[in-house]
């Protein structure tokens, strides 16, 4: 496999304005030919969409999904650039495979890593600083393993992370990337909701000893 420099990816980056790691895997799927790597960025859409990336998206629409069952519901927000975008086919395809993202991740709940809150990140660090296959490890080399699995962990609960379920070869934030550059403007996923049914409701386990004690009828003596 060809080794990826970060001079060529970086050089790739200036080239066409896409993102470090989608460079980086433009270069990895092309054995390192730039000319390839190039092509493969704007077969997906990836380069122009970054290009748009600074656009204010303010349109777009509020999708619905309710699985099969209906016990589990998602309400999402995507915006675009223009309302005759929203409205068009594509667009709507893609505000109802994100949504059916989300009621297919469960551990999902924030949009992208920026949105994690801090006390999140320092609470998962907590766990696995206190593993036990960490002990008696030298300080250094256990804060770089901590760092490694915080980082696994926190894309677990990001939607954006996700590989896309229609496509395990792409991640959710490549999927939408493709669909910006194909109809040429920014998209922002923005939030979601989840709702499972029944969830947060305390239900009360009959007591079934009382019950039955409660309903016995004494038996008088003769």
């Amino acid at each position: 496999m060809t080794k990826i420099s970060a001079q060529l990816v970086k050089e790739l980056r200036d080239k066409t304005g896409a993102g470090m790691m989608d460079c980086k895997k433009a270069l990895a799927e092309n054995n390192g030919n730039a000319i390839k790597a190039t092509e493969w960025l704007r077969q997906k859409g990836i380069a122009t969409a970054e290009k748009k990336a600074a656009r204010t998206a303010a349109e777009g629409a509020i999708g619905s999904y309710i699985h099969t069952g209906a016990r589990i519901g998602v309400l999402i927000e995507v915006n675009c650039e223009t309302d005759f975008v929203a409205r068009g086919e594509i667009f709507q395809e893609l505000l109802r495979n994100v949504a059916m993202q989300v009621a297919a991740c469960p551990s999902v709940e924030y949009v992208t890593t920026e949105e994690i809150p801090q006390e999140v990140t320092d609470r998962e660090k907590a766990i696995e600083m206190g593993r036990d296959d960490l002990d008696g490890k030298p300080i250094q080399m256990k804060e770089k393993i901590v760092e490694g699995r915080i980082g696994k962990r926190l894309k677990e609960l990001v939607l954006l992370e996700q590989p896309f379920i229609k496509d395990n070869s792409v991640t959710v934030a490549e999927m939408v990337k493709q669909i910006a550059g194909k109809i040429g403007e920014n998209i922002k996923v923005r939030r979601f909701t989840r709702y499972n049914l029944g969830e947060g409701i305390e239900i009360n386990s009959p007591d079934f000893a009382s019950e039955v004690a409660a309903m016995t009828i004494p038996i008088k003596s003769q």
